[in-house]
């Protein structure tokens, strides 16, 4: 039975145990009941504290623990009798569990639980007395007055975590015992008070201790920070507040504690607030300077930056609504009035959840609420605001908050998960704009529910007929779903184009002639343009149905007085026109009323292009804006653009214009060119003979050409061109701005440092350019100096550069990129000697002796001069041997006794002066340095080692050999001069007492020995250290950033603070070992995948932990520290959170290291009173409490991890993974929203949370803040409402956004202060908002396929960026990892917007937000992020249909609208024209063939010789975009890599066939851009987090490709097929061929690239498995809960899921009809029908596919059905095809009909039945009806198994061939094979039954 006890006890204590780093096999926290407290209990935090505690003093004292035990589940108990909430029972009864247990355990007996009050407070005494409390800070802080930087920070922060650990271990059990009685000792109780003030430091804070002032926070002394609190202290203007309120005793009463009494805020979000204003102020502060020690006082300046700031969005607003502000006069604002409205402004804003998305409503609010505090401060009596007072209690969250809630959740709710049309519900933009107009007071103040404005919406109905559903309207804008938003939102664009083709084809066909004919009909413009404005007019009123009950009054009469105004313009000036060639027909006329026409339109046209350029110019915006209180600038203004709060004041400096208008005029001309010279002149002629042609014989019936010039005709030949001339725009501007981003780049200096060659060449240039930019500036470092001063200067620059490189070094070794044997050549000395010239790391120096040797032993005749002169050229061997003479001087003369000392001097007197005389090769035997480099290199040798006297010995031995040979054999110079020297020496070598006492080494000494050692040794040359290419990358591009140009860095005190911020759900978070060793199908575990992908660094990692670069990942389970720091090894190497927050925590370790280097906290002046030891030591940096604290107030690091709190409770494992990163990283903050179920009136209540939480000093989550939340936060797109609940815990001027696919470098981190200097930099008219930063796009993959997306993705991140922002202006955010100027931002709707479907691509419309709203977003390419491989957007079909793309489409001037057109969806539109001119293109010449007038017509012209005519006719389309758009990246590449690398690489590329990636991507845009508009449907795509290297099963790629590029590729095959059968092409083959390769490419990419990038993809048994996978897929009847990826039948029904509206069905039935035209050709091609073209052969062909219809049904009739009569089925079926086949035969024999005309039939009624199919699908709910959707789903999966088997086919058939699957290895791990890593190991498998 003992055994059986100890067995539980074990169990009881495992769960009890809350350990961070665990004691588990692989290094993973422990779970128990003390960190499982469910959120139910609201208290849980005491219970929690407890348990710990008793899990802690168990084996102390078992008493005390159950008692403990005992007292937390009476507390649970009384929380909830009735166990009700979640997860409460479990919880209460596995503690029972454990306390029975523990009684248990005792002797048999009754407990007397009396003594329990005793009991515990003796064990409180004794607890103290073993700890030994008092002596515990006593301690502390004598290490702590030791000095900051001394060298026992280790110590300190030892003895502080224990004092901690202590004290919170006290302050439970005196909570305890203060809830279980009153009756304490006094003697105890003082005792206890002791203590309680001895853990104020225990209270919980993010950054600043405000609450509790902590002694062990440096922060808290900074003289701004302490400057900053003391200005929020309660001052005299403000009311007293009632004694009943509780203010803690360790602070005192501040204003915030006023406006928290009168508003009901709540508690933490009170205490949120006050440390981030006490933030803001103190950065504020340190910018200016830092006051006063004895006294800080805030200087008036700060508080003035941060209220303006703040509150500039309320102060425009006001404005804009021509409304007072709460102040009437700005200068009347004191300074504690300032504070007390930033106050309230960000109480408001950080309490208010989902209305931080509706920026001017939170304006209203502050607005109201303020006027209501001003009265109570006139009323001086403290009292709560009636807005927020009810009968129960004072609440903001719920009287102010929660009905905005409400609403919002009610529409959100209707939007019936996206699935609903936008135009149906509002979003949040609807409610946001109501506050743009007065008419938002109707809402009054408190809120009047009553309003329209709070109506909430009547549930939508699952009916489709049911009926509107009530609801109140759109705001201003409705996102209708449909392509004429592309015209809308650009319509200058689209009349622009159109009126340049109409006028460059006027031209064309007046022959170039410019004379009165061409003029009058150029002058149609006028009517065109007009018209085209009447169109856009309409669509304003379309476009707008949805919002006319709820939209301004004024925006609906602009609305329609521009309707009424374009109808009357387009009528008036079309008659005018009319009339005008009419009278100008008249031989008689006189031309009146053409000449009125051209004064009306010079009038009109004059007036549009005189407002459009005096608007370019600042000075004349200023000006107009300053009239607009007369009403008819008013008025115009307000007819030419419509005005709202943002869109207001977009233009640019003129100089700024200047530069992008002449960037477009050369696009335009290049543009306009190409499409007179080579597309529109060449058809006039071709165009003319067609209209000319009479009596065309057609093929078929014809309906529409034979009376209206051929009209078809001319359209097919003209189609391909207009589709061309509308998309060939942007093939302009992507090689005129990648040029220009080359030009841009070379200026910038990007690629000058490329290879490891520039790197050393240049590398001592490198400290004078790190002081230049990274450092802190000095004094003095400018002004002309003397060669020794220089010499000192450069000594100064490399002894403050070597800490920072040698940092950088380090982490390259940590992160095991570099061996031991490279960082200790990479490392930089810290030049803090006496050697007089600067010491280079010794890779730069490595073998330079030996060749400085070989060249003196080879030059015997060579005079002193020459033979300086040949060592002199490799600067770094001259630098070698300068350093070992110094070197070898300074050790000598250090270890040597005082003869010894005489020796060395007298040596080096005579080296000098043989050197002065130029005469060392006569005085010395150079043929004998040899032998002297190998005694001296003997001696560095022992030397270098721990003195023992063995070596001191050999040490000496050593020396007297280096005297002899120097004194022996080296020395030739007549030693006459100094004999009495050289007779000393000799006696006392001949005495045996030269040399016989030597000073060993200190540590600092031993360096340089070690150094020398190595110098002397070292024979190969480094000239490839480091040999990992990443580290090579990042040191040549940090290398290379310090010659580019960035703002001088400031004091890390004196920096712009920043925050960086991680949105977080459930990816990895950490591999566990589990993970890293499952096997996928191949026998390939993540862990061998990375052994093989990156073998030097595993071999790194293996010498790093100790291990043997040999020993498997086996041997390391013996060690869980090493199991722990292989897991995170693996992880730094996937996308995981682990990756990330490692590389934002840089951010903090760097501003360690600078603040540490800099002494800013000590107050030290920069220059004076520092040694270069002082200057270059950063022994324990980051265990500096002020270094820390430094850090901390400029750095903030928050991951908001969504659902941690659920992970928490179901025991996730990334639960206790992101746990585990808190604890090894002490300023990362987590942020989660905790979901709580509470009782209330006996029904139980879920409440949300936001809370934010740290590690605490026992490895568990300290919670710091939690603020309640109205309701459920995820209304709309969930990762920006992950951003927003949390970004209320960012602090600082700037905050970075970092997604968890992108990782960061400590040499990148130290750019940090640089690049926030860039918000005050010069960037054009307004400051900088959003700084744009290079990404360096990285992959986790060695196929060609990751290179291809990683190269495509990095031409767009850097080159095409670069443009965006200089010259074009029009840079947007595209996701991260930009940084926004924070409080800009938070006070104008947050970084991102959330509305559900539409701001699908939530990042993208911050950057329109911030420009929308005045903003400038930069690009900075100096500082780069690493982004893992890179995610397609879904979002830009949905981006076409939202206002801001519409607002920055209308309110750009003309030639940024162009620019941001063509970088956002335009590209994609333009995509999709590519794809749509081969559809026009194929569909011309289809319809040529099929009709034969192609034929007919190329006869005549060969009759006729009309060349022109036919060559018009048989155009090469060989124009494809896919071309043009490589020459960005091709430049990228020239640019970075060289131009003769960059050839290399792109000739590489195209072998690896990147041109069929290429267009197969083109495909998926076109697809999901053109559906999404369409139909809707976007998804949000989490990024792939995995490695990509496994065999893609054929029925997957089908399901993913079938739609979106299957069917489209076997669509362009039939065309090219109906072509080659009917076309008629006099040039045979070869001209078919050329006509139609670049067709047939884009076909064969579309059907076949899934499988050619596929790995193992035509492996035969691959083939085999996949075909039967395939097989069960298509034949697996789906039904209820069975998946896509299951059956066929599930997949088939989601395809068509996105078909939801009347619009779409329509759609999709027009789009569908384009496959009737290939039947109504063919039959009329046939044989059998002879000559006959009357619509008789059409609809018969009808009949015989009704007759295939029928059979096709008798052969698949339901077996379930035919049961009972399976025998007659059969006999008939036979019959049938008897029939069939018989009726067949007798038609070839007795009729015309041949065996080709059969074949034809097949190329006919495929497509009729697929456009059947795809017309029946769109309408499924009425094929249901009708009872038709089975047979439908049978003729559907047979087109898929067809299609599914001409893709398979060819696949099959080249796998027979085993060359086949090693070429395509070969094609897809090009870059792994010339790496030489093991991909045949990875693709092979690691099975051991692989071979079998």
């Amino acid at each position: 039975m003992s055994g059986v006890e100890e067995l539980w006890e074990r169990l009881v204590r495992a769960a009890l145990r809350r350990e961070r780093t665990g004691d588990d096999a692989y290094g993973r926290p422990a779970g128990g009941i003390a960190g499982n407290v469910p959120s139910a209990l609201a208290k849980n935090r005491d219970i929690d504290e407890i348990l710990r505690v008793a899990d802690e003093i168990q084996d102390d004292d078992p008493t005390v623990s159950r008692i403990l035990c005992e007292h937390a589940y009476s507390l649970s108990q009384n929380l909830d009798p009735n166990s009700e909430g979640r997860g409460v029972l479990q919880f209460k009864t596995g503690l029972m569990s454990v306390i029975k247990q523990k009684l248990a355990k005792r002797e048999v007996g009754t407990i007397d639980r009396s003594q329990d009050i005793a009991r515990l407070q003796e064990f409180y005494k004794s607890y103290r007395k073993k700890n030994n409390v008092d002596k515990l800070r006593e301690d502390e802080m004598q290490l702590r007055e030791s000095g900051a930087f001394s060298r026992n920070l280790g110590e300190l922060e030892r003895k502080t975590v224990k004092r901690k650990r202590v004290f919170a271990t006290l302050k439970v059990l005196g909570t305890v015992l203060e809830q279980l009685t009153e009756e304490i000792p006094d003697e105890l109780k003082r005792v206890m008070e002791s203590d309680s003030a001895s853990t104020e430091d225990l209270i919980a804070y993010n950054i600043i201790p405000i609450d509790a002032a902590s002694s062990t926070n440096a922060i808290i002394f900074f003289p701004e920070v302490q400057a900053a609190v003391s200005a929020l202290n309660y001052f005299n203007g403000l009311p007293e507040l009632p004694r009943a309120y509780f203010i803690s005793p360790t602070r005192n009463a501040n204003m915030l504690d006023f406006l928290q009494y009168t508003f009901g805020f709540q508690k933490d979000n009170v205490a949120n607030q006050r440390e981030h204003i006490v933030h803001l102020l103190a950065n504020e502060q340190s910018r200016l300077g830092v006051p006063d020690k004895t006294e800080p006082k805030l200087d008036e300046a700060a508080l003035q930056k941060v209220f303006h700031k703040s509150l500039e969005n309320y102060i425009n607003w006001c404005n804009y609504l021509c409304i007072t502000p709460v102040w009437s006069s700005l200068e009347a604002v004191g300074k504690e009035k300032k504070l007390l409205y930033v106050s309230l402004y960000l109480l408001i804003w950080g309490e208010a959840s989902n209305v931080r998305f509706l920026p001017e409503c939170l304006c209203y609010i502050f607005h109201h609420m303020a006027r209501e505090m001003d009265e109570i401060l006139r009323q001086q009596i403290a009292q709560t605001a009636n807005s927020c007072t009810s009968e129960n209690g004072v609440s903001f969250l719920d009287h102010v908050i929660f009905p905005l809630y409400d609403i919002i959740s009610a529409e959100a709710t209707n939007n019936d998960n996206g699935k609903a049309p936008h135009s149906s519900w509002r979003n949040y933009d609807d409610f946001n704009e109501y506050f743009w107009s007065l008419h938002c007071f109707e809402l009054s103040w408190p809120w009047r529910i009553s309003s329209s404005f709070f109506q909430k919406p009547h549930p939508r109905s699952k009916n489709m007929l049911s009926g509107r559903s009530q609801r109140q309207g759109k705001t201003s804008f409705v996102e209708h779903r449909t392509f004429f938003h592309l015209y809308h939102s650009f319509h200058r664009l689209w009349i622009f184009l159109f009126m340049m083709f109409q006028g460059l084809a006027i031209i064309a066909f007046n022959d170039g002639k410019f004379n009165a004919k061409t003029l009058r009909e150029v002058l149609s413009l006028g009517p065109t343009f007009v018209v085209m404005k009447f169109f856009e007019s309409v669509l304003d009123i379309f476009m707008m149905y949805g919002a006319y009950t709820t939209t301004r009054r004024s925006a609906l009469s602009r609305i329609f007085l521009r309707f009424l105004w374009f109808t009357l313009a387009s009528v008036f000036v079309t008659f005018l026109y009319v009339k005008a060639l009419q009278e100008e027909s008249k031989s008689d006329s006189n031309s009146v009323i053409f000449r009125f026409y051209v004064i009306v339109v010079g009038i009109y046209a004059g007036v549009q292009f005189f407002i459009s350029f005096l608007m370019r110019i600042p000075a004349c915006h200023l000006l107009t804006n300053q009239c607009d209180r007369w009403p008819l600038i008013r008025f115009v203004k307000w007819l030419r653009q419509e005005r709202h709060y943002v869109g207001r004041g977009m233009y640019e400096r003129s100089l700024d214009f200047i530069k992008y208008m002449l960037f477009w005029l050369v696009v335009l001309s290049a543009k306009f060119s190409f499409a007179y010279f080579l597309q529109i002149k060449p058809l006039v002629k071709p165009t003319r003979d067609i209209i000319k042609e009479k009596n065309l014989v057609y093929s078929w019936h014809d309906f529409v050409s034979k009376n209206n010039h051929n009209a078809l005709t001319i359209v097919s030949v003209w189609s391909p061109v207009v589709f061309i001339y509308l998309l060939d725009i942007y093939v302009f501007y992507t090689l005129v701005s990648a040029v220009w981003g080359f030009l841009l780049g070379a200026r910038a200096r990007l690629g000058e440092i490329r290879s490891l060659e520039a790197l050393q060449k240049l590398f001592e240039q490198f400290p004078g350019a790190f002081m230049d930019t990274l450092h802190v500036a000095l004094p003095n470092r400018s002004a002309q100096l003397s060669s020794v001063q220089v010499v000192e200067k450069n000594k100064v620059d490399a002894a403050r550069f070597s800490p920072f490189w040698n940092e950088i070094i380090r982490n390259l070794r940590e992160e095991d990129y570099i061996t031991n044997f490279e960082l200790e050549l990479l490392l930089m000395p810290r030049n803090s000697g006496d050697i007089p010239l600067v010491q280079w790391p010794l890779f730069l120096l490595a073998s330079k002796i030996f060749l400085a040797r070989d060249i003196v032993v080879e030059s015997n005749k060579d005079t002193q001069d020459e033979l300086w002169d040949r060592i002199s050229r490799d600067d770094y061997m001259m630098y070698a041997v300068q350093e070992c003479y110094y070197a070898i001087k300074l050790i000598l003369t250090e270890v040597l006794d005082d003869a010894g000392r005489m020796w060395v001097e007298r040596v080096y007197d005579d080296i000098n002066a043989s050197i002065t005389k130029r005469s060392i090769h006569v005085d010395f035997r150079l043929n004998k340095l040899a032998v002297v480099i190998s005694r001296i290199t003997a001696l560095m040798g022992i030397l270098k080692e721990t003195e023992t006297p063995e070596l001191e010995k050999g040490a000496v031995r050593a020396v007297q050999d280096l005297y002899d040979v120097v004194r022996y054999d080296v020395l030739s110079m007549n030693m006459r001069d100094n004999y009495d020297t050289w007779s000393l020496l000799t006696k006392a070598r001949d005495e045996g007492h030269l040399f016989q006492k030597l000073k060993w080494p200190n540590a600092d000494l031993r360096m340089q020995v070690k150094r020398l050692y190595s110098l002397l040794t070292i024979k190969d040359s480094a000239s490839s250290v480091p040999r990992n290419l990443e580290a090579r990358r990042r040191l040549e591009f940090f290398a290379n950033s310090l010659f580019m140009k960035m703002p001088r860095a400031k004091a890390v005190r004196q920096m712009l603070s920043f925050s960086v911020f991680t949105p977080y759900y459930s990816e990895i978070v950490l591999y566990s070992m589990a993970e890293l060793q499952k096997k996928n199908e191949d026998g390939i575990s993540i862990l061998f995948y990375l052994q093989k992908i990156f073998p030097d660094e595993w071999k790194n990692f293996l010498a790093r932990i100790g291990r043997d670069e040999n020993a498997t990942d086996t041997d390391l389970f013996d060690s869980p520290s090493d199991i722990l720091e292989l897991r995170f090894w693996a992880s730094y190497r996937g996308q995981t959170l682990a990756r990330t927050v490692r590389g934002m925590m840089y951010y903090r370790k760097a501003l360690m290291l600078q603040t540490y280097l800099e002494r800013t906290t000590a107050g030290v002046d920069l220059e004076a009173g520092l040694g270069f030891d002082e200057v270059s030591d950063t022994r324990g940096f980051d265990l500096s409490p002020e270094a820390r604290a430094q850090a901390d107030l400029k750095f903030t690091y928050v991951v908001t991890c969504q659902i941690y709190g659920k992970q928490k409770e179901e025991q996730k494992p990334e639960a206790v993974d992101i746990a585990l990163l808190m604890q090894r990283n002490e300023a990362l903050r987590v942020a989660f929203i905790d979901v709580v179920e509470t009782l209330r009136d006996g029904k139980v209540n879920t409440e949300y949370y936001s809370k934010l939480v740290k590690a605490d000093i026992n490895g568990k989550d300290k919670e710091i803040y939690s603020v309640k939340l109205p309701g459920n936060p995820k209304l709309g797109e969930g990762k920006p409402e992950n951003q927003n609940h949390a970004i209320i815990f960012t602090r600082g001027n700037a905050v970075q956004t970092i997604d968890m696919n992108q990782d960061n470098y400590f040499e990148e981190a130290l750019k940090m202060r640089n690049l926030l200097e860039e918000f005050h930099s010069d960037h054009g008219l307004r400051a900088p908002t959003i700084l744009g930063v290079r990404e360096h796009v990285f992959t986790g993959s060695v196929s060609s396929l990751a290179s291809f997306m990683s190269n495509q993705e990095t031409s767009f991140v850097t080159l095409g960026q670069r443009v965006l922002a200089n010259p074009l202006k029009v840079r947007m955010h595209y996701g991260h990892p930009d940084v926004f100027d924070r409080v800009f931002h938070i006070t104008r709707g947050g970084i991102s917007k959330a509305s559900r479907v539409i701001n699908i691509s939530e990042d993208i419309y911050s950057g329109f937000n911030s420009t929308l709203r005045q903003g400038n977003i930069t690009h900075h390419e100096y500082i780069q992020i690493a982004l893992f491989e890179g995610k397609v957007s879904s979002g830009n079909g949905e981006q076409v249909l939202s206002r801001d793309i519409y607002r920055l489409g209308q309110l750009f001037d003309f030639f940024r609208m162009m620019s941001f057109y063509f970088t956002t969806v335009g590209y994609y539109f333009c995509t999709m024209l590519t794809v749509l001119t081969v559809y026009a293109f194929l569909y011309g010449k289809t319809y040529l063939a099929l009709s034969g007038v192609g034929e007919t017509i190329e006869e005549r012209a060969k009759i006729t010789k009309n060349t022109a005519l036919s060559a018009a006719l048989n155009t090469q389309f060989l124009f494809q975009i896919g071309i043009f758009t490589a020459v960005p990246m091709v430049l990228g590449f020239i640019l970075e890599q060289g131009f003769l690398r960059a050839v290399v690489n792109f000739i590489t590329m195209q072998f690896q066939l990147c041109t069929v990636f290429f267009t197969f991507s083109l495909g998926t845009r076109t697809h999901y851009f053109g559906r999404t508009i369409l139909h809707g449907g976007a998804r949000y795509q989490a990024t792939g987090r995995g490695f990509v290297v496994r065999h893609i099963k054929f029925s997957e790629n089908y399901r993913l490709y079938s739609r979106s590029h299957f069917v489209k590729g076997l669509e362009v095959v039939l065309l090219l097929i109906v072509y080659l059968a009917y076309g008629y092409n006099d040039g045979g083959a070869l001209a078919y061929i050329l006509l139609s390769v670049s067709s047939w490419f884009m076909a064969l990419s579309w059907l076949f690239a899934p499988y050619l990038f596929n790995p193992s993809g035509f492996e035969w048994q691959k083939v085999v498995v996949d075909f039967r996978d395939w097989t069960n897929w298509l034949l697996y009847r789906g039904g209820i809960g069975v998946k896509g990826e299951e059956s066929w039948e599930a997949w088939w029904e989601e395809e068509l899921a996105h078909i939801r509206s009347f619009g779409s069905r329509i759609a999709e039935t027009i789009l569908s009809l384009r496959f009737f035209i290939f039947q109504y050709g063919i039959v009329y091609k046939l044989d059998v029908k002879g000559t006959d073209t009357s619509l008789t052969v059409y609809g018969f062909s009808w009949v015989v596919l009704a007759v295939l219809i029928i059979l096709f049904k008798v052969f698949t009739f339901s077996q379930k059905i035919s049961v009972n009569f399976q025998l007659l089925l059969r006999f008939v079926q036979g019959l049938s095809l008897l029939f069939a086949l018989a009726g067949l035969v007798v038609a070839v024999i007795l009729t015309d009909l041949s065996v080709p005309d059969i074949f034809a039939c097949i190329l006919a009624f495929i497509p009729t039945g697929w456009g059947i199919l795809s017309i029946a699908a769109a309408w499924k709910p009425v094929m249901k009806r009708l009872g038709l959707w089975k047979f439908i789903r049978s003729i559907a999966r047979l087109y898929d198994a067809g299609m599914g088997m001409l893709i398979f086919v060819p696949i099959a058939f080249f796998s027979w061939f085993p060359f086949v699957s090693t070429f395509q290895t070969r094609l897809m791990f090009n870059q792994a094979f010339s790496r030489g890593l093991e991909i045949s190991l990875i693709l092979a498998g690691n099975n051991p039954n692989t071979g079998i």
